[in-house]
């Protein structure tokens, strides 16, 4: 379990500074990706924004599989503990992702039950949460871990989140609620969506109450900027993919395509990204699901698992580099390579088909509707992957999240 150093801000974090930082610091370019990375070096996803169940459909994880992904919010690498897969290696270069991941393990591990569980990661306002921390998790935490969630912040400290709503809290859970803002300023109650008690009225709404947001001179000048997308964890890089999907190099109506399949492709019982979208928050018992790892019929299997998890505060290459060739089966990379240039991507990809066993598959999502490897990895790289490309498109129209353009899986076959 690699150490991280939990109040590193992104002038101290070289990881992420490696990670992002492509331009001259004085160059309209640069200045952009520095006020990313300060936005990006705090807490960003409480909630990870990739779909499990697709990841498991594209997958097809097996029990002898040994996996290696991102961590992001954490909810994903619980998920794949449903399939017992051997191992699971977790990455994330933002220190605070690195504190969430490890928070869940524990309360995973050492809460008195399911209810507990979800009472602690999944309802607001339930104030006896810090207790919780106190009495069964504190104590089995990693000191690192542990200091972070003591620390204060404004006074508090960072524990009570979960005394609160932690899905009203980082840097995507301050943007939902400026969009909210936004929308009620404008006379739209976005929480509204979470009554429609069917496709056709989930329509409706977004049809004749969100949709007319998109063409408000405001909306259109604040995604005509890309600093004003940081708050989804869109990096310039994500934003000039995104831009270029448009004839005008406007934003605004690939966020509103987004938007209108998380709002309309998939029933509000059925879908916990539109519940946190619209209502910043999980549905009651009753109205809709909860996360699948938060799922009570997986709750067994996942903590009789979670020892398969090692969390590590490094980058995806910096940790295979240190590992045997032919030891993984299943890569996980989420949007990142969206960040990242020929000269990355090809390192990334070398180390991935050095680790890679035959039939390994590697799975990511991008801004834009294209993979982002094609024509960029060197021949002798791509030549041992074999693009899924029917599956990927399959699983891109199934995508409850909604907010990524592609989906794509590529399979180890020499």
């Amino acid at each position: 379990m690699t150490e991280f150093a939990p109040d590193a801000g992104f002038r101290k974090n070289r990881k992420l500074k490696a990670a992002l930082l492509r331009h001259n610091a004085f160059s309209k370019a640069g200045f952009s990706e520095r006020l990313f990375g300060l936005l990006f070096s705090g807490l960003v996803y409480p909630q990870i924004w990739e779909d499990p169940d697709l990841d498991m459909l594209a997958m097809e994880l097996q029990p002898h599989h040994r996996v290696v992904t991102i961590g992001s919010g954490g909810c994903n690498m619980l998920a794949y503990l449903c399939k017992r897969p051997a191992s699971i290696d977790v990455v994330d270069l933002n220190p605070h992702h690195i504190a969430l991941n490890r928070l869940k393990l524990a309360a995973f591990r050492h809460l008195p039950g399911h209810s507990d569980l979800v009472r602690f990661l999944a309802k607001p306002r339930e104030t006896s949460n810090s207790h919780a921390f106190d009495q069964f998790l504190a104590a089995n935490l990693d000191d690192a871990t542990r200091n972070y969630w003591n620390s204060r912040k404004f006074g508090r400290r960072r524990v009570t989140v979960f005394d609160r709503n932690i899905y009203e809290t980082g840097l995507l859970g301050r943007f939902i609620g400026a969009a909210h803002l936004l929308a009620r300023l404008h006379g739209v109650d976005l929480t509204e969506m979470t009554k429609a008690c069917s496709l056709r009225e989930q329509r409706q709404f977004f049809d004749e109450r969100i949709a007319p947001l998109f063409d408000k001179p405001v909306v259109r000048w604040i995604t005509g900027r890309k600093s004003s997308l940081f708050g989804l964890g869109i990096p310039p890089q994500q934003y000039d993919e995104l831009a270029s999907l448009a004839a005008d190099q406007s934003i605004a109506p690939v966020l509103r395509h987004r938007l209108e399949k998380l709002a309309c492709h998939f029933p509000m019982q059925e879908n916990y990204f539109a519940w946190q979208a619209f209502g910043r928050r999980y549905a009651p018992e009753g109205e809709g699901p909860l996360p699948t790892y938060l799922e009570p019929a997986n709750y067994e299997v996942i903590r009789a698992n979670v020892d398969r998890v090692n969390v590590h505060h490094a980058s995806f290459t910096e940790l295979l580099s240190g590992e045997p060739a032919a030891s993984r089966d299943r890569y996980i990379l989420l949007d990142a390579q969206d960040w990242m240039t020929d000269e990355q991507l090809n390192d990334l990809w070398a180390e991935i088909s050095r680790t890679a066993r035959e039939g390994a598959r590697v799975i990511f999502r991008t801004a834009a509707e294209k993979s982002i490897i094609e024509g960029r990895l060197s021949p002798a790289i791509r030549d041992q992957w074999t693009y899924m490309e029917e599956r990927s498109l399959e699983l891109t129209a199934l995508d409850r999240s909604a907010i990524y353009g592609g989906f794509h899986i590529y399979r180890k076959t020499a």
